[in-house]
């Protein structure tokens, strides 16, 4: 293996610079997608805070990043935000190897949520699903799971909402980022993850 060695100083302005770049990308898409994306995100917290004044829950689930930001999104939920309050009921279908692994192995992966989702799902739920393109054959898969089980459905997708964007039925809510580039996207749905649970706070306890 070759050994690494200090790179010259003009590499170094060229990658501040490239940061910088990283930087201003980002803060743009936010500020377009601000525009596109406020009045779904209002309608997926007014549907998700109707579900846990219910006794519903929510359910939500992603590959990679995506299942990160599941796990994120749940544990903001049943922990706390930024605000003091009762654990709210939120399951991160990411999380659990042994069920993960047992019907990856036993079926196939493309049900490993919609399995979870047969058994755990009730009429009121919601799921919120995350993908980046689109078109992760799991995530298509538990949203049709979800339609059975009667539950409403949040799709946070870019790349113009792939197959899953097809599958949503008109009461579902699609929050599609305007991008095709797998990290902008992936930051515009943690920014929109931390405004549906603030937005959620804001409706369960009032503005501060």
């Amino acid at each position: 293996m070759k050994a690494v060695t200090a790179r010259p100083a003009e590499d170094r302005v060229d990658l501040l610079a490239r940061i910088g770049r990283q930087f201003d990308d980002s803060a743009q898409l936010k500020l377009k997608a601000r525009e596109a994306l406020a009045e779904p995100i209002a309608r997926a917290t007014e549907i998700m805070v109707k579900c846990l004044l219910a006794n519903g829950k929510i359910l939500a689930c992603g590959n990679g990043g995506s299942a990160a930001d599941a796990q994120h999104f749940s544990a903001e939920l049943l922990n706390r935000f930024e605000r003091e309050r009762p654990g709210l009921a939120a399951i991160a279908l990411t999380t659990d190897t042994s069920t993960l692994t047992a019907i990856a192995n036993d079926y196939e992966y493309e049900q490993v949520f919609s399995k979870q989702l047969a058994a755990l799902g009730q009429a009121g739920d919601v799921l919120l699903g995350i993908s980046t393109s689109g078109n992760s054959k799991n995530v298509a898969r538990a949203v049709s799971a979800a339609h059975e089980r009667e539950m409403h459905v949040v799709a946070l997708t870019g790349r113009g909402g792939g197959e899953i964007g097809k599958l949503l039925a008109s009461e579902d809510v699609h929050i599609c980022v305007p991008h095709s580039q797998t990290a902008r996207i992936q930051e515009v749905h943690l920014l929109t993850l931390h405004c549906l649970c603030d937005g959620i706070d804001c409706m369960l306890l009032g503005a501060e």
